[in-house]
């Protein structure tokens, strides 16, 4: 049995929250209905909130956003009214500043704004997908919809995100703790050794000497050096966040051997999820297009979606300008050739949604499998040569002495 962490909404629209014990999280959810609850969030106890929950949140902003999406889903669903659904979610978020804006947007709605244009009031929450979907559920009247497949695309697009991101944390750590390892040799090991070296006043072997003369440069120039890099990442920084050089920049990233793979399939899935909400709730082609290409992050797969969208203006449809672009994959362009040829468009970008996701997975678990034994190899052999420069000059002290 397990502990559950739950929050729903009761009959009268009040926010409820607890724990219960159950074998699954299906078991909760129903003796939650049995209880006349309407459940918002089950999932593990936590002890800060929701964190178990929803995994690959960077930021508050994120883990906020989803978890109001969700709430909102679920409210909907059940037949509450969007002011009094906008009033529970309010209550139930637990940041301050998010609350706020959740009650400004409420507060916009009864001034006679429609839900969209009062998302538009904060763009830095709220995507252009995000906006426009929710224009296409207010004139559908489909707002529940609308929100469950919003909710999925953000779940969906953070754990891709999450898993990224912890993939490549433990091998920066790892090349961090051996460069910081090289360091504080250099720095504070090799020159006490080195003294003693001096006081015997013998002849030292050439690695022992190649190691010293590069401790006394580092202790010498090393704050230059440190200084001098600091300045190139400043610098470096100050040129991506241009247009030319992020263009750049984005341009390289996707030649880097296997992580230039791995982006390009991440990209490719973002762009495929994207596509197919939007498509799906008959968002024009064209249109979807450009906020597509708002979500991604790579500049220069973004910027190819201009040329898909001119052929499809011009009646091409979105398969083969999308191949002659060059920045997807080629099995992309196939399957939306089979989307357009069977009338199942949306189908076929949430299909190649899910390929890309799993291919991106792959490609990152490809990527680190090389890179972790490749850190470890070549710090091994950095610190052991150094190890061994040292050994050999303590054998020749005792050879002497012998």
């Amino acid at each position: 049995m397990t502990t559950y962490f739950y929050k729903a909404v009761a009959a009268d629209g009040r926010p409820r929250s607890g724990t219960l014990t159950a074998a699954t999280e299906k078991s909760v959810l129903s003796e939650l209905r049995k209880q006349g609850l309407t459940p918002v969030y089950v999932g593990l106890q936590a002890g800060k909130g929701l964190e178990i929950k929803l995994p690959g949140m960077g930021g508050p902003r994120r883990r906020d956003i989803l978890f109001f999406t969700q709430e909102m889903s679920t409210l909907l669903n059940s037949g509450v009214p969007l002011d009094r659904a906008l009033t529970i979610a309010s209550e139930l978020t637990e940041r301050q500043q998010f609350r706020g804006v959740i009650l400004d947007i409420l507060r916009l709605i009864k001034g006679g704004k429609s839900f969209a244009d009062a998302l538009h009031v904060y763009p830095d929450h709220f995507s252009d997908l995000y906006i426009n979907m929710v224009r296409a559920g207010e004139a559908s009247g489909s707002l529940g919809l609308i929100f469950t497949r919003l909710a999925e695309f953000e779940r969906t697009r953070d754990d891709l995100r999450g898993y990224i991101g912890s993939s490549l944390i433990y091998p920066g750590l790892l090349a961090l703790v051996g460069l910081g390892s090289i360091t504080v040799l250099l720095n504070y090991v090799v020159p006490r050794f080195a003294s003693v070296f001096e006081e015997s006043r013998l002849k030292m072997p050439l690695p022992t000497m190649i190691l010293l003369e590069a401790s006394k440069y580092v202790q010498a120039y090393g704050w230059m050096a440190g200084l001098a890099l600091l300045v190139a990442a400043v610098v470096f920084y100050s040129f991506v966040r241009t247009r030319n050089g992020r263009l750049w920049w984005d341009t390289v990233q996707l030649r880097f051997p296997l992580l230039g793979d791995a982006l390009r399939k991440a990209e490719t899935a973002r762009f495929a999820r994207a596509m197919g909400t939007l498509v799906a709730n008959s968002v024009p082609l064209v249109q979807s297009l450009a906020i597509a290409a708002a979500t991604l992050s790579n500049k220069r797969i973004a910027g190819s979606l201009e040329s898909v969208a001119q052929g499809v203006k011009r009646g091409e449809g979105i398969a083969t300008p999308l191949k002659r672009s060059n920045a997807f994959p080629a099995l992309a362009g196939h399957l939306l050739a089979v989307g357009e040829e069977t009338g199942k468009l949306d189908e076929m970008f949430h299909r190649m949604a899910d390929i890309y996701d799993n291919d991106t997975r792959v490609a990152i678990r490809r990527f680190t499998s090389l890179f972790e034994p490749l850190v470890i190899l070549v710090m091994g052999i950095v610190v052991g040569a150094m190890i061994l420069s040292m050994l050999l000059a303590i054998t020749s002290i005792n050879e002497v002495a012998v």
